[in-house]
């Protein structure tokens, strides 16, 4: 059992004898790192999680935002690290599949997914690759919710611990709105879905310990999903949300049936007893032990009023799936269950889903040692080259390069909602049919910046989003996260998830964005490295107009392109510069100014209102040039740049708040009045011209920049 000595006492005092195996079984699951956030929820309280588009927040299955005409987007990310380290197609499509229920279980029809995944170098780090996004194409594309976005990095940080980062949003009127509560004494539990079986037993506990040992041995903690029963299952499970007789539903995740139920019970302050024998079984001999810890995939419970369930099963006997009345509410607060006749668990609810103790860990401040300017005095002396080949290796980098080779492997057309898919924006863009307005969705998140300076880490994983959002066209309006680390117990890791809370607390707060929703992955690192602290930020935004629309890329010859933001004062620390020309992660991060975000973010929505922009795209991995080049491989139109000498820092670093844009010739002059009606600085660095990049002094075509970006990941893969 993995609970310490002083929480095996804890058990025993509060229900003032020893518990049982089975009973234990359940404690374990529910008080493991994954289902309880003992370790980190004192700190995820720092985070803004209130707004006035807030419609559901933290502690739903998902988080929920009101857009307009009472439409609703209901959004997510979970992690499935260690299972798709260890069996990546199956524990990245079952990623896919746990995201997409946590949605359907607010009543909301998922529309899209977008993942944000992390990776080491090498052979080994090519197959968990091509695995994963089999994983994840399989899935998605055979249940029919398109893959519209995402991110890609690379780095020998994540050689033993990928990062499967996947986000789900979707769409619901505000009346459909459904609760993963019970309630009502004597109303029914149903478990619908797939039957249960083996697979992924002990899965919760599985991720929350390290990636340590034979990784083999783990195969049998990895789900197995089906996306055609996932399929039947969105479709019956938004038929009967019409019901009026349902009361809640909640997604069998991590933990199933051990953790599922009580947790409905712990938000509807009620209790359930659970009769094992109803459970429809893939193998009979099952004990009730793995019945209860089985996390088999595909599986939903209801809480349904009595005399109604009948009903229920109908629907989703019609869809193929089975469905079972399986237990009832209760007046006393516990979880009870029973098999053949008699009562083999009991314990209290409050105790069994709230009663892990927190902890309080590293209180004393630290400071990461080894960072700092060391790295930028030698660079301004030592050169690595002329301009246009630097940039040619940083357009081979695979973090920086095409990700086309992934992104063709999704569908993501189906639904026909996608207006702006994969690779040609800065954010994806979802249509609601019907209506004038869109939906702007985004996820990404740089470990290296926080492995630096996790605080700084942690406002510039918001700004970025922030940026791609904005880019579009789009008002951010809330925020959902994924945070990955390494074993909380562990000073340094955790001294650095506080600073990346705190950081992204101050971001959000001063942006006014709520986090709505998100997950804490611990324990990523094996005996041999730890990953660096990542924090994953997925974010969705308004796109009041459609017609509004702000591209990426250079859109005609004469259009002239500006730098906006913070112009000056940069380092290249952290940078993907450093990483290819000096295989370093270390360096000064500058600090971002969070007023001039603020500036930055009103001034491109009024540009976006106004419709002065011909075209936008943030500033990150690969820095200025990278970004140019980017504007210029969407239409194959080149750029002259009066950039002078330009150091290295200026060209390639990747210091905050700043975008390219580009406008034509007679919209200059609104450009610099609405630029210092808010107070953003800009300079104009060049014009769109001809079909090559010019800039200090040397010239390279944009077709053959391209070739490198489109051909650099599947040569490596």
């Amino acid at each position: 059992m993995r609970l310490s000595p002083e929480e095996y006492q804890r058990i025993c005092a509060a229900l003032g004898r020893r518990p049982n195996e089975l009973e234990l079984g359940l404690f374990e699951l529910n008080w493991s790192e994954h289902c309880s956030y003992k370790s980190s929820k004192r700190l995820l309280k720092l985070l803004p999680t209130t707004g006035k588009h807030v419609v559901a927040g933290p502690g739903e299955n998902a988080g929920v935002i009101e857009l307009q005409n009472t439409w609703c987007v209901a959004f997510k990310v979970e992690s499935h690290n260690h299972p798709s380290a260890v069996e990546p197609f199956h524990g990245a499509a079952t990623g896919v599949g746990g995201i997409i229920r946590d949605i359907l279980s607010m009543g909301a029809r998922p529309i899209a997914l977008l993942d944000s995944l992390r990776f080491g170098e090498g052979a080994h780090a090519r197959r968990l690759l091509r695995g994963v996004v089999a994983g994840i194409s399989h899935y998605g594309n055979c249940v029919g919710v398109p893959t519209v976005g995402g991110d890609v990095a690379f780095d020998e940080a994540y050689a033993e611990n990928c990062l499967v980062n996947v986000m789900c949003v979707g769409l619901l009127k505000k009346s459909e709105l459904k609760r993963a509560r019970a309630g009502g004494v004597g109303n029914k539990i149903l478990l619908v879905g797939a039957r249960t079986g083996r697979d992924g037993i002990h899965g919760a506990t599985f991720a929350s310990q390290d990636l340590i040992g034979e990784t083999e041995a783990k195969r049998p903690n990895v789900q197995v999903g089906d996306p055609f029963t996932g399929k039947s299952l969105i479709e019956a499970t938004l038929e009967v949300c019409q019901f009026p007789e349902l009361i809640g539903l909640q997604d069998l995740g991590a933990g199933g049936l051990a953790t599922a139920p009580a947790e409905m019970a712990a938000r509807g302050g009620v209790g359930i007893a659970l009769d094992l024998e109803e459970i429809p079984l893939r193998d009979p001999t099952m004990t009730p032990s793995e019945i209860l810890l089985s996390e088999s995939q595909e599986r939903m419970v209801l809480c349904v009023q009595a005399g109604s369930a009948q009903k229920f099963v109908q629907v989703y006997r019609k869809w193929g799936l089975e469905a079972a009345v399986i237990g009832e509410v209760i007046a006393e607060r516990v979880y009870r269950i029973r098999h053949e006749g008699r009562t083999i668990a009991e314990v209290p609810i409050e105790l069994l889903v709230g009663g892990a103790p927190v902890g309080a860990r590293c209180d004393v401040p630290m400071k990461r040692q080894g960072v700092g300017a060391r790295c930028n005095v030698p660079m301004k002396r030592q050169g690595v080259g002329a301009r246009c080949d630097v940039l040619k290796e940083l357009l081979r980098s695979a973090t920086i390069a095409s990700k086309r080779w992934i992104f063709e492997q999704y569908d993501h057309t189906v639904q026909t909602n996608t207006v702006v898919g994969p690779g040609s924006h800065d954010a994806a863009v979802l249509r609601v049919k019907g209506e004038r307005f869109g939906i702007a969705v985004t996820i990404g998140g740089n470990g290296r910046f926080c492995q630096i300076d996790p605080y700084e880490g942690g406002v510039r994983a918001v700004c970025e989003a922030v940026h791609n959002l904005i880019s579009v066209g789009a008002r951010p309006l809330g925020i959902t996260d994924c945070l990955n680390f390494a074993n909380p117990t562990d000073p340094q890791v955790f001294w650095s998830f506080e600073q990346t809370i705190r950081g992204m607390a101050k971001a959000a707060q001063a942006l006014e964005l709520p986090f709505v929703s998100g997950n804490v992955s611990f324990y990523n690192q094996s005996a041999e490295r730890q990953i660096y602290p990542t924090p994953i930020v997925g974010m969705v935004g308004l796109v009041e107009d459609l017609g509004k629309l702000v591209p990426m890329g250079f859109q005609r010859e004469g259009d002239l392109i500006y730098l906006i933001g913070q112009l000056e004062g940069g380092h290249v620390g952290g940078s993907e510069f450093m990483k290819v020309f000096y295989k370093a992660w270390w360096g000064d991060l500058d600090r971002t100014d969070i007023e001039l975000e603020r500036r930055l973010l009103r001034a491109m929505l009024a540009l976006t209102d106004r419709q002065i922009l011909a075209s936008a795209h943030d500033v990150s991995e690969g820095g200025l040039c990278v970004a140019v080049a980017e504007k210029g491989f969407v239409r194959g139109l080149g750029a002259r740049l009066d950039l002078g000498d330009s150091c290295e820092e200026f060209l390639f670093g990747e210091w905050p708040s700043r975008l390219v844009i580009t406008v034509a010739p007679e919209c200059e002059a609104p450009l610099r009045k609405t630029l210092e009606e808010f107070g953003v600085p800009y300079r104009r660095v060049g014009v769109v011209s001809g079909d090559s990049l010019e800039f200090c002094g040397e010239r390279v075509s944009i077709a053959e920049l391209y070739r490198i970006y489109e051909a650099a990941l599947p040569e490596s893969v």
